[in-house]
Parts: C-alpha cells; sequence; structure tokens
C-alpha cells in the first residue's frame, strides 16, 4: 500500500473482490494494469484541463479519475455539461480530453489496443484477446481492405485508414467512420 497509495491499493483491492465473485482468477499483472483505461489514445494534440482554465491541482486531479472512470458517453457528457458550467466554454486541448475518453468507451468492445491519428493516417492496434475471440469478423476487415484503397494492413494486428485529417474534429470523424466501416 505504501508502494502505490491508498487510492490505488483500495482500486486494486475492488478489482480483486469484484473478479473472485466473479469465478475469476487474477493475478498481479491483471491487477497493476492502468485501472478504468485499456486503449491508448493519440489524437497528437494535447488533450487536457489547462491550468487556465482549471486552476486548482486537486480539483484537475479529481476531474481526470472521473474522466478515467466513466463507463458510458451519458458519463463524459455530463461531465462535459458541469466543466461548461463551471469553468466556462472548453478550450481545444479539454475538447480533446474529451474526444479521447468517448473514442475510448467506442473502441473498448471492440478489443483495440492502440489508436494513432496523425494529420494524414489513422491507425488501430489489435489487442492479442482480439485473435482468440474477435468482435469484428476477419473477413470484413478483408473485404474492407480489398475494395477501399484507404485502408490497408500494417503488420499482422494493425490496419491504417490514408485520410487528411488537420483538425481534431476530422480525426474524430475519420475514427468513427474507420470504426463504422469495420463494424457494419
Amino acid at each position: 500500500m505504501q508502494e502505490v497509495g491508498f487510492t490505488m491499493y483500495a482500486d486494486m483491492l475492488n478489482r480483486a473482490v469484484a473478479a473472485m465473485k466473479q469465478g475469476k482468477h487474477l493475478n498481479a499483472t491483471d491487477l497493476t494494469q492502468p485501472l478504468g483505461i485499456g486503449t491508448e489514445i493519440n489524437l497528437r494534440t494535447p488533450a487536457l484541463l489547462p491550468d487556465g482554465y482549471c486552476p486548482d491541482v486537486h480539483e484537475r486531479l479529481t476531474l481526470y479519475k472521473r474522466l478515467a472512470n466513466g463507463d458510458s458517453t451519458e458519463d463524459i457528457d455530463a461531465l462535459q455539461e458541469e466543466l461548461i458550467d463551471r469553468f466556462g466554454e472548453l478550450p481545444i486541448q479539454a475538447q480533446s480530453l474529451l474526444a479521447t475518453h468517448r473514442l475510448r468507451l467506442l473502441v473498448k468492445p471492440l478489443l483495440i489496443q492502440k489508436l494513432d491519428a496523425n494529420n494524414d493516417q489513422i491507425t488501430i492496434q489489435f489487442s492479442p484477446e482480439f485473435s482468440k475471440n474477435p468482435p469484428i469478423e476477419p473477413i470484413k476487415i478483408i473485404n474492407l481492405i480489398q475494395k477501399n484503397r484507404s485502408y490497408n494492413l500494417a503488420g499482422q494486428d494493425k490496419i491504417s485508414l490514408l485520410r487528411h485529417c488537420p483538425t481534431l474534429t476530422d480525426k474524430v470523424t475519420a475514427v468513427k467512420d474507420m470504426i463504422r466501416e469495420l463494424t457494419k
């Protein structure tokens, strides 16, 4: 407890108890994985609550934790409304932060481990669990790559979409389009 802090220790303990109630066995690696966030999302734009927007560091940490623990788009929407009510219009960094968490919720059921969106390409990498029980039929991926030259394989577990996306909105839209194409 002294090494990880009380809060993280309590979260790890809660996860272990919940797993035991479900009859699952967790090892130390399972318990030390990032809590609440399983997908790395990089939109290549700062994703944070700036000091000038929310000046109290403790308040920012509380808000970050609430975002990380948000389990639905409704949770994120409610937090966005609260931020606007308390601090005013969202700066681009805060918009990016909320977009990142919304995308995390969108891709989580698809077993996407990493999402990287730069100005000219969106790349998703599937987790190792994807090959065991894929939530997307592999034939859909193959058909998509064959019919649309904007998509290509970027390794055995990665798919890329070539599309110019200079703004945050463009990147989010491209990711949503990509997910829609993969799941329809």
